[in-house]
């Protein structure tokens, strides 16, 4: 499970478990290339965090950037797709599907555009691990639309897994995690959710993004995991 002098590139990489999986993977020994959107957002984010990480500010939804970001970066060993979407949540009856559209547009498709602009470049033997979300394996009301965009994700694992051998397809399905993603929401509602989770869950606390890239870490460095999901949730299925 050895990452030294491993290239990873983390995309979303400036914040929440991106960010957190770019500090665990540089303290780990990787060479890390964290990307994000916002080039000020990125280089303060990274700042400190040594001569191992460096950024590459561009979007990730956009598929000319991708590939020119893999052809200038060349040979890598593993990608990590930490990009997501704030859309798609919300009871079906009201659900704009608009909406839902943008969700999918911020988060399956960026993943799924960056997993096959990597090919050229991954290593044979590296890997690939996405980021989905405990909703794609849970019925709870208003969460239809979340389901839908991290189902797709997960659906794919087990066959690119298959296709891409002997590379490695992995992926992370996180619970309720303390990032900037709930910053969309008003804060007495994050709190309330927070709190009625800190009661519900086993582990009697909500994730944190440290607790996300501890998994990611292990999918990456355990050679013998692939077409895995791992959920990191607490608990959460479990009620």
């Amino acid at each position: 499970m050895e990452l030294d002098n491993q290239t990873v590139v983390v995309m979303g990489g400036s914040s929440g478990i991106g960010l957190a999986t770019v500090q665990r993977l540089a303290a780990a020994g990787a060479r890390v290339i964290a990307t994000g959107r916002d080039r000020g957002k990125l280089d303060g984010a990274l700042a400190g965090l040594g001569e191992r990480v460096r950024g590459e500010a561009f979007d990730g939804g956009e598929r000319q950037a991708l590939d020119a970001f893999f052809t200038r970066l060349g040979s890598f060993d593993h990608l990590v797709l930490a990009l997501s979407g704030s859309e798609g949540a919300g009871e079906f009856a009201g659900l704009g599907l608009a909406a839902l559209r943008r969700g999918f547009e911020g988060k399956f498709w960026p993943q799924m555009e960056a997993a096959q602009a990597c090919l050229p470049g991954l290593r044979r033997g590296g890997s690939i691990t996405f980021v989905s979300a405990i909703s794609a394996r849970m019925a709870n009301p208003g969460t239809a639309g979340l389901a839908a965009i991290n189902g797709a994700i997960e659906a794919m694992v087990g066959s690119l897994a298959r296709e891409l051998k002997p590379s490695r397809v992995n992926a992370v399905s996180p619970g309720v995690i303390d990032t900037p993603w709930w910053d969309r929401v008003p804060a007495a509602f994050k709190a309330d959710i927070f709190r009625q989770q800190a009661e519900s869950l086993p582990v009697g606390r909500v994730g944190q993004a440290g607790d996300v890239a501890h998994a990611i870490q292990f999918l990456i460095g355990n050679p013998f995991m692939t077409g895995a999901v791992i959920e990191c949730d607490g608990g959460m299925r479990l009620l």
